[in-house]
């Protein structure tokens, strides 16, 4: 599986998308730093919202598609599954299907 993925400062904060094949240890690696960076220097760390692709290309696609949005609608994005802005990396073992 692959995965593109919103991460957040907190709510309304400061957004960041990605693509992954392993999104529990990407959102570990956001959370504790390992990559310097925009996240690390921003801390941005909370995964807000993410979705699944059987293909590595579609999940960068939804990437690249995500990044040229305007800012309203990637909350927009986030908000019709997590209203609550919760951090799914709480969750994650249980939300992601293998």
């Amino acid at each position: 599986m692959f995965y593109t993925y919103i991460l957040a400062s907190q709510r309304n904060g400061t957004l960041y998308t990605g693509s992954t094949d392993d999104l529990a240890k990407r959102v570990f690696e956001h959370r504790e730093k390992v990559r310097p960076g925009f996240t690390a220097k921003y801390g941005v760390d909370k995964l807000v919202w993410f979705e699944s692709f059987e293909l590595r290309e579609n999940a960068f696609r939804r990437e690249r598609q995500i990044k040229e949005w305007r800012r309203v609608w990637k909350l927009r994005l986030i908000e019709e599954t997590n209203p609550e802005w919760r951090d799914l990396g709480d969750d994650l073992n249980n939300l992601l299907v293998f």
